[in-house]
C-alpha cells in the first residue's frame, strides 16, 4: 500500500472527507510521525505498534572488492515493532491463506 492508497482508503471510508482532506490528514499524521522520530521519541500506536529509533553504533566493516577495513559511523535508524494484536491478525490471516491455497489431499 502507498501513500496514495492509504489517502484513497481514507476518503472512500468517510465519505463526507474530501480526497484534498485525506490527503492533509495522512501528511499531518505522517509528518508528526517524522518530527517525533527525528527528536528521538518513541510513538505508541495501541493495537498497532509503536515506532522509535534504534542506535547503531560505529564499526568496522570491508570493502568487499579490496578487502580493505572501513570504518562505519554510528548512526540512528529508524524502528517499528508491532504490537500484540497486529502480530496476531497478521498471523491468522497469513494461516488461513496458506490452509486455502494447500493442495487437496486426495484419499482412496
Amino acid at each position: 500500500m502507498t501513500r496514495s492508497d492509504l489517502v484513497e482508503e481514507l476518503a472512500a471510508r468517510f465519505g463526507q472527507l474530501t480526497h484534498r482532506d485525506a490527503e492533509f490528514a495522512v501528511k499531518t499524521i505522517l509528518d508528526a510521525v517524522g518530527d517525533a522520530l527525528v527528536r528521538g521519541h518513541r510513538i505508541e500506536i495501541r493495537g498497532f505498534g509503536s515506532f522509535s529509533v534504534n542506535h547503531r553504533p560505529p564499526r568496522m566493516g570491508r570493502n568487499p572488492r579490496s578487502g580493505e577495513a572501513v570504518a562505519i559511523p554510528e548512526k540512528r535508524v529508524p524502528h517499528f515493532k508491532p504490537g500484540k494484536a497486529l502480530r496476531e491478525a497478521v498471523d491468522k490471516r497469513t494461516a488461513e491463506m496458506e490452509v486455502s491455497s494447500a493442495p487437496a489431499t486426495h484419499q482412496i
